[in-house]
């Protein structure tokens, strides 16, 4: 995972993203990723899973 952090409690998911973050450009070149899970990953402890990707346009 690139800049994504998980947390459970109880039955309250939390995700947590720093959005000042860059990790250079997308595949495509048309938008910048900040944080991803880089596909589907395991909820700690839990048997749900996530897929997260969080980006912008490029400017």
């Amino acid at each position: 995972m690139k800049n994504v952090e998980l947390n459970v409690e109880g039955s309250i998911l939390t995700i947590k993203v720093d959005l000042t973050k860059e990790f250079g450009p997308s595949a495509s070149g048309k938008t910048i990723i900040i944080a991803s899970t880089q596909g589907n990953v395991p909820v700690p402890e839990r048997e749900e899973r996530v897929g997260l990707n969080v980006y912008r346009k490029k400017a």
